[in-house]
Parts: C-alpha cells; structure tokens; sequence
C-alpha cells in the first residue's frame, strides 16, 4: 500500500490543484480531499468527504481511512465565501488546526504532518530587520487579522510536535503567493484599476508562484530526498524582491499615494463594497514590506524555486491582462521625468 493523504482546504483554488498534482505521485495510494463546502473545480480520482476541520468528525475521517499524512491548506486569510466574515475564517484557522492536531495526536497512523503557513507571522514595522531568518520573531506581536492567526497555528504545531515527536512536522511560511489563479488579499490588491499606496513609502515585496507553492507542498509531504531534510520550519520564496513602484509600474497601474490615516478609510470603503480584503496587516505590508531569506529552504530543504519574485509577478501580471497604462509607456515616461529631475 502506498500513503494515504489527508488534504484540507481542498475547495480553494490551491488546495485543488496540490490534490490533482499528488494524484500522480507513484507513492501515493490514495487521497481524501476535506472541506466544508464542495469545491467547484475537479479533484481527479480523490474522495470529497464534506466535513468541517472546527468539528470533531475529522477524527473518524484519519481512522477510517487509515490516513498516514496529512497537509493543512485550510489557512487562509481570506473568507472562502463571498458572505465569509473575519470570525469564521479565523475558527477555521485558529479552533480547526486545533481540532485537526488533536485528532493527529490520537491516531498512531499519522506519521507526517505538512502545515500552510505564512511569512506574516514576522509581522511589518519600520524596526524589522533587512531580511528574516527562520529563528528571528516579529518585533511586535500581531493584534490581530491572519497575522496573528498564523502565530497561534505554528504555537499549536510546535506544541503537536512536543507530543508527538514521532511525528514528521513541516511547516512551510509561503511568502505572498502570486499566478494565474491566486486568490490572495494581494493578488486582489494588484487587481484593483489604481492601486493606493501610502504616501513617502515603497515598500520591498516579495513573492512566490502557486506552480512552487504546489511543488514544495508535494516534497514536504513525501520522504525527503537524500542529503536534505523536510521536517521543521522553512521559508518559501522566490528570489529578489521587487519595490511596490516596480509592480505597479509592470502592471500598468496607476498608483494614488495618501497619507496614512487617507488610505486606512479607503480600505475600509474597499471592504465594505467587497473590492478586496485591504486589512490593517496589509496596510502595514504596504507601509513598510517584508522580506525573509531563503537558505534552508535551498540547502536542508533541497527546494529551488521555478520562478523567481520577479517571475512570479510577471506570469500574474500577464494573466490579467494591461492595466490603464501601457507598462511599456508607462516606465518611459517615468524614466523620462527622472533623468529631467536629476539634470535639472
């Protein structure tokens, strides 16, 4: 018999396609995909099993289907409905990985354990370091938002891992993801006609494409390759970093700079008429950006992104198309304006 993979989160576009890609794996004997709504994309020859991760039924599910690995996709910081509020997707972040590892823990089948998480847990703030390692902490605690539920799920892991330590624990803080069918509060950001941005500040981004997202997803569930190591905490990027200037300008979009507490109320408008998530954390993102180094995930987790940050954007950009302004133009007249300004 080959594994037995338990996925959850399976009805966003992510969880999707990593079931559709494990399908192929020779090792993999069988997969059973876990959301509380049916996806609207097919699953391949997985078994849908609707169930919510915040109830205890997820127990029976690891049991009844003798399930060796699991990987938690279902980590989200944005609603999967468009009714979604802010307290759901947070007990589905926060109570469902609860219920999720307590179910792990009293079922001796599990032996290995993969965990979505995000490189929001460093947090923004003008006093971060140049670049995040795995060991280094947020200089400030989050308040709230994803930020703040990814720190209590990675507590919750750790904890798991103590009780556990027969266990392969993986938990993988993805950069912001980006491609052609990404649905994050930043990809919705990049779409929006102009993009607002605060006054006095370009922030460094970085980003990672859902192609990598999906690969590296696949490996930390596998037995690792010889002369690399899968279990343990890993950032996932692509390489470099592009400054907000610089995606704005490769899309196409205007930018609209206001002062701080301007565009606070502007993503309180962008909420209310359901334009995109503009959280206080991406506000914050957008302020002072984020950017974490990549050696463990080259050289213990043996992972060598496709894409690189500037990759990423470029496929995202190409798939939703020019923006107001010709890019080609657009970075013309920008050049222009600065050589005028530096001679005067």
């Amino acid at each position: 018999m080959g594994k037995v993979v338990l996925v959850t989160g399976v009805a966003r576009q992510l969880g999707g396609r990593f079931v559709r890609r494990i399908l192929r794996d020779p090792g993999v004997d069988r997969v059973v995909a876990v959301d509380a709504v049916p996806p609207e994309h097919h699953l391949g020859g997985a078994e849908f099993v609707q169930t919510d991760i915040r109830q205890p039924t997820v127990a029976g599910l690891l049991a009844e289907y003798g399930v060796d690995t699991v990987v938690h996709l279902d980590v989200s910081g944005m609603p999967l409905l468009p009714r979604g509020t802010r307290a759901s997707v947070k007990e589905t972040n926060v109570i469902g990985t609860m219920q999720l590892l307590g179910a792990c823990q009293k079922a001796p089948a599990v032996q290995r354990l993969v965990v979505k998480s995000s490189t929001n847990v460093y947090g923004s703030s003008p006093r971060d370091p140049a670049v995040f390692a795995e060991t280094m902490g947020p200089k400030a605690l989050p308040g709230g938002g994803f930020a703040k539920d990814a720190v209590e799920v990675e507590g919750y892991v750790r904890g798991f891992a103590r009780r556990r330590p027969d266990v392969a624990v993986t938990v993988l803080r993805f950069a912001n993801i980006l491609g052609p069918t990404a649905d994050t509060p930043l990809a919705e950001y990049f779409r929006l006609p102009v993009l607002p941005t605060v006054l006095g500040y370009d922030p460094r981004l970085q980003f990672v494409h859902e192609d990598d997202v999906v690969e590296v997803l696949r490996l930390a569930s596998r037995e690792p390759r010889r002369g690399t190591l899968t279990a343990g905490t890993f950032n996932i990027a692509g390489d470099g970093v592009l400054l907000l200037s610089q995606a704005a300008r490769r899309l196409g979009r205007p930018t609209l700079p206001l002062l701080l507490p301007a565009i606070r109320w502007t993503g309180t408008v962008l909420r209310s008429v359901g334009a995109t998530d503009f959280s206080a954390e991406q506000i914050r993102l957008l302020t002072h950006g984020r950017v974490v180094e990549t050696t463990q995930m080259r050289e213990v987790f043996g992972f060598e992104p496709r894409y690189t940050t500037a990759g990423a954007f470029a496929d995202f950009a190409r798939s939703h198309g020019p923006g107001l302004l010709p890019p080609e133009r657009l970075a013309h007249a920008v050049d222009r304006i600065e050589e005028v300004v530096r001679h005067g």
